[in-house]
Order: structure tokens, then C-alpha cells, then sequence
């Protein structure tokens, strides 16, 4: 399960990278496309308005500064087929001399050609019954030779001359710039910021946004303003300032949803692995409180055993003393049964809430000084000591005296079983502006971190197994927890193994 989980989260995560470096390249794509469209418009508007500017001069006839009427004449003649083709052309050749302020050079001509052609075929055929008797079938036509005005070569020639001479920001402004370049990212759905930067042989022009400084990783580059051979003195950079932003918000929605599933995926694993490791807990503590729960129950079952089989000894059952001393014994031992069996019912009927606990003034006080009465022997018994701090200025509370004594009771108790030695208890009381805390602290053997987080679960006990040095099965402190919880208080310990515990205990004043 776990490598399936884990090779589910790695095809996602695979998903997720390819779809970015995907959406990235795509991106970059657009950039490159959009910087050479931009190229292109700024040094097509560059040629236009030169040709605009200049076209007067070649339409002009009295910028003619030679003309020459040029004559060609063809003709072909095939004797087998008896055929004759005749080609003639008249040609206008007319250079016209460009002001020297014009360009960059002393002596430019520009030709404009014009003129007319002229084509005719002549065919000899025989006649029809043998005799060879000739016509002549001629056709001719003739058109107008219509040659460009200028040609657009020598035109742009010309404009290569003359713009290689001109400074940059004289060709371009910043604003025509960044209206093509926004233009152009536009039509291919990039409307984030960026900056620009013409660099001229790596050297910053004027033309730029702002401060603009080259960043080669994060910058996007095309030359501008090439030649007729491709080649340009200058470089286009383009910076994006929030490109992984805009990159990753763009996707946004999908890695969410993917991010969203995979959280589902590993929320539901981890459900199912806290809940395998719950119920395997449960078992061992289920088992773990029928083996404490069956040693608790075999020793009254054997000593009743053997009290009845003492009774029906002969030499017993006429000894009234001895009989009322086995009787007694059976009727403790069915009492400590019946305790067991009473516990067990109780914490059921606490948490399915079929127990009407109910409620009253009552000083917790009181209650704890009566609980200290009932566990007073066991104390003696171990030799050992209870003293208390009632420091509490106020100690009515609103509760049922019967459970708050038997919690009070339930801890006591533990804090004598878990006592190596003569028990030392100290019972704490004292307040706040809302509550009656009281504390019960011992010298015992102490838990570990680990059995304070379960320690008021049902059945929990940390020795596990059949381990009986401190008997009991797990259910005195869930009753306490449950009561105190009723009661709208809090209780909690603090503890450190082999220096003993201190349980405190919060109820809401009256």
C-alpha cells in the first residue's frame, strides 16, 4: 500500500513538473515569436517611410539625368518545317542621379527601364492534292514592356546605406517600441509586465524601459534591425520580472486540483494506517484487560473454592467461629467480584450516557476530606501518610457528591498501588476567579511520556500482558475522566518515571 501510495504521488508530482517545463517552453516559444514579429514590423515601417519619403524622386522626370532608346531584333527560321519567328524590343533605359544630401555617397544612379515588344510567325503550307503551291500565314502581336518604376533592389540598397550610418534612438523610440512589443505579447496571450533593453555590440543604447540591466538566464533576446544578409549590430533583450509567478498562477487551477487529490490520496492512507495502528492498540489492550480481568476474577473464585471445601470438612462445619470466619471471606471475595463487575458496567453506562448523574451545591472539600476517610486504612496499612494544603477560599461546586467522591476515591487509590514503598501523598486545594482546583501528588514509581497521553483511555494500563505486581485493569482513571468531563471540568497529569505523578483537577465554581 505504502508504494502504491508513494508511486501515485510520484506520477502527480511528474504530472505537475511536466506540465510547468511544458507551460514554460510554450511561453518561451511565444516570446522568441513575438520579439522576431516585432524585428520585422519596426524595420518594415523603417523601409515604407523611407520609400514614402523618397518616391517623388524617382517619379520625377526632371530628376532624369541621361536616358538611352535601346533596339534589340530576333529572328529564327526553320527551313524543315518551313516556320519563321521575328522578336523585337524597343527598351527605355533612363538613370536618374540621386542629390548627394540624400545618402551617404558622393555618386548614386538609379535605373528605371520601360518600352515595348514586338512578335510575329510566319508558316508555309502546300496544297492539297500534291502540288506544291504556297501561302503565307503570319501572326503578330505586339505589348507595352512595363518595368518597375525603380528598382527595389537598388532601393534597398540605398536604405541599408543610408540607416547603417544613423544612431538608434534616431531610427526608433522607446514608446514605438514598447507599444509593438506589448502588441505583439498580446496577440499570444502574455499580458504580464516586462522590460526592454537595446544593446548595440554590448553596450547599452538609449533605447530601454527604465533601468534595465542584462540578465543572460532570465532575458529573452533577438537582433534588430538586420541587413540584407541577416546581420545586425543590434540585440533586443526582454525581461519578464514576475514570469514564474504569472508561469505557476496560469496553472493555478490545475495544480491545485492535483495538489487537492494528492492530499486526499495521502489523508486517506494515513486514515487507514492510524486506524490499523488504533485497532491493533485496542487488541492489545482488549487482551491485555481479559488476562488482568481473569487474574482479578480466578483468586476470589479459588478462595471461595477452597472456603466451601473447608465448610463441608467435618471437623469444620461444627466449629461455628471457623464457619463464620469462611462465610465472611466468601461473602468479601463475592463483594470484590461484584466491584469488578460494577466498574466495568459503569464506564458503559457513562459513555453510552444511561447513567442520570445528578447535581447539586455540593463543598468539594468535604468531599475530598471523606475521600481521604475511605482510603485511611489502606494507607495505615502500607504505613504511610496523607497530608493536605487546603489553601481553596472557595470550594462550592455544582456536582453529585456520590461520583466526585468516588474519582477523589480512584485517585487516592492509585496513587497508594503505585507506591513501591510507604505511600506519601500530599492533597493540594486552592482557586481562581472561576475555578476549584485541587491536586493530588505522590512519591510512586511515576509513567512515561508515552503513558500520559493514554492514561485516562479505558482499559489502558501500562504494564501490559499478564504482569500483575500492581493489579487492576485500566478502568479507575476512564471513570474519573468521564465524570470530571460531566462536571464541565478538566483533569491532566505531570509525571516523571521513578519521582511520581501529580493529578490535577479543575471544576467550575458556583
Amino acid at each position: 500500500m505504502s508504494i502504491s501510495l508513494t508511486g501515485i504521488i510520484a506520477v502527480q508530482l511528474y504530472w505537475v513538473r511536466n506540465a510547468v517545463d511544458s507551460k514554460r517552453v510554450e511561453f518561451e516559444n511565444n516570446v522568441r515569436i513575438a520579439l522576431a514579429k516585432t524585428s520585422e514590423r519596426i524595420k518594415e515601417r523603417e523601409y515604407n517611410e523611407f520609400v514614402d519619403k523618397h518616391k517623388k524622386v524617382f517619379e520625377n522626370s526632371e530628376s532624369i539625368s541621361t536616358a538611352e532608346l535601346k533596339n534589340y531584333l530576333f529572328q529564327q527560321i526553320d527551313t524543315v518545317a518551313k516556320k519563321k519567328f521575328t522578336f523585337g524590343a524597343t527598351i527605355l533605359e533612363e538613370n536618374f542621379k540621386i542629390p548627394v544630401d540624400f545618402v551617404n555617397s558622393d555618386t548614386i544612379i538609379i535605373k528605371r527601364f520601360s518600352g515595348k515588344e514586338d512578335f510575329s510567325q510566319t508558316i508555309t503550307y502546300s496544297s492539297d492534292n500534291g502540288d506544291f503551291k504556297s501561302y503565307t500565314d503570319e501572326n503578330k502581336y505586339s505589348r507595352l514592356l512595363k518595368y518597375p518604376s525603380w528598382q527595389k533592389k537598388q532601393v534597398e540598397y540605398l536604405f541599408s546605406q543610408n540607416q547603417k550610418h544613423m544612431p538608434i534612438h534616431k531610427r526608433i523610440s522607446n514608446r514605438e517600441l514598447n507599444n509593438t512589443l506589448k502588441d505583439e505579447l498580446g496577440k499570444r496571450n502574455i499580458d504580464q509586465e516586462f522590460k526592454f533593453g537595446v544593446y548595440e555590440g554590448g553596450l547599452a543604447t538609449k533605447i530601454k524601459s527604465g533601468y534595465f540591466k542584462i540578465d543572460e538566464k532570465n532575458s529573452y533576446f533577438y537582433p534588430l534591425l538586420e541587413d540584407d544578409s541577416g546581420n545586425s549590430n543590434y540585440k533586443l533583450y526582454v525581461t519578464f520580472p514576475n514570469e514564474k509567478k504569472s508561469l505557476l498562477s496560469s496553472m493555478m487551477y490545475a495544480l491545485l486540483l492535483s495538489l487537492f487529490f494528492i492530499g486526499i490520496v495521502i489523508a486517506a492512507f494515513s486514515t487507514s494506517l492510524y486506524q490499523l495502528v488504533r485497532q491493533k492498540k485496542i487488541s492489545e489492550i482488549k487482551t491485555d484487560f481479559i488476562n488482568n480481568m481473569t487474574h482479578e476474577f480466578k483468586t476470589p473464585i479459588a478462595t471461595i473454592n477452597l472456603a466451601l471445601d473447608a465448610i463441608k470438612n467435618p471437623k469444620i462445619i461444627n466449629d461455628e467461629e471457623k464457619v463464620k470466619r469462611y462465610v465472611k471471606m466468601i461473602r468479601d471475595e463475592n463483594k470484590r467480584m461484584h466491584g469488578q463487575v460494577e466498574n466495568v458496567l459503569r464506564i458503559s453506562k457513562l459513555e453510552k450516557n444511561q447513567i442520570e448523574i445528578t447535581k447539586e451545591a455540593v463543598e468539594a472539600t468535604d468531599i475530598i476530606e471523606e475521600a481521604i476517610d475511605h482510603v485511611s486504612l489502606l494507607v495505615s496499612d502500607k504505613q504511610g501518610t496523607i497530608n493536605t494544603h487546603f489553601k481553596a477560599i472557595s470550594s462550592e461546586v455544582l456536582g453529585n457528591q456520590f461520583h466526585l467522591t468516588n474519582v477523589v476515591v480512584n485517585m487516592l487509590e492509585n496513587a497508594i498501588k503505585y507506591s513501591e514503598e510507604a505511600p506519601k501523598i500530599d492533597v493540594y486545594t486552592e482557586n481562581t476567579n472561576k475555578y476549584f482546583i485541587f491536586k493530588i501528588k505522590d512519591e510512586g514509581i511515576g509513567m512515561s511520556k508515552n503513558a500520559q497521553k493514554y492514561i485516562f483511555d479505558k482499559f489502558y494500563r501500562e504494564h501490559k500482558g499478564n504482569i500483575h505486581n500492581v493489579k487492576g485493569h485500566g478502568l479507575g482513571l476512564a471513570y474519573v475522566k468521564e465524570i470530571i468531563d460531566n462536571h464541565h471540568g478538566t483533569v491532566h497529569v505531570a509525571s516523571e518515571k521513578g519521582k511520581g505523578s501529580t493529578f490535577t483537577v479543575k471544576l467550575p465554581l458556583i
